[in-house]
């Protein structure tokens, strides 16, 4: 298995959060190439702020290799991660971040908060964008425009 199938299966995570009518962002968590964690948005159905994608798939390989250190994990997300999800990709010590859609109007990276590059923390992680993002971004478009038509 490579990124674009991890990549993949964070999509068909999305698919099924834009199925329960919320935000369809999915992530997959990887480690030593099998995967440990998946989420997918359930803020609606939750009523739970913190239930985003990444949040939830952390939570999941956290609970599988009991414990909080993921260091030897990388984490694949449809969607650009929020401040509160990029400060949990951090905490967690994830090694490395895989993301499709930017997103400028909450992405930590975009909006210039990205606390996954700040210089003066002893964690480092790498960042790659833009992986199926086409894939991501039109699963985003479609749930945003039924809101504005519906």
């Amino acid at each position: 298995m490579d990124d674009r199938d991890f990549m993949q299966m964070a999509i068909e995570e999305a698919k099924i959060a834009l199925e329960e009518n919320e935000v369809p962002v999915g992530a997959v968590v990887v480690c030593n190439g099998k995967v440990i964690g998946r989420g997918h948005n359930r803020v609606e159905k939750t009523k739970d702020v913190t239930a985003h994608a990444e949040i939830l798939a952390i939570r999941d390989a956290e609970e599988k290799l009991a414990g909080w250190r993921l260091n030897e994990c990388e984490i694949f997300s449809t969607c650009e991660p929020c401040p509160m999800c990029a400060g949990a990709i951090m905490n967690a010590r994830l090694k490395r971040l895989v993301y499709g859609a930017s997103q400028p109007k909450f992405g930590s990276i975009s909006l210039g908060c990205n606390i996954l590059a700040n210089k003066a923390l002893n964690h480092k992680i790498e960042i790659e964008s833009g992986l199926l993002e086409k894939e991501s971004s039109d699963l985003l478009k479609r749930f945003f425009l039924s809101r504005r038509d519906g």
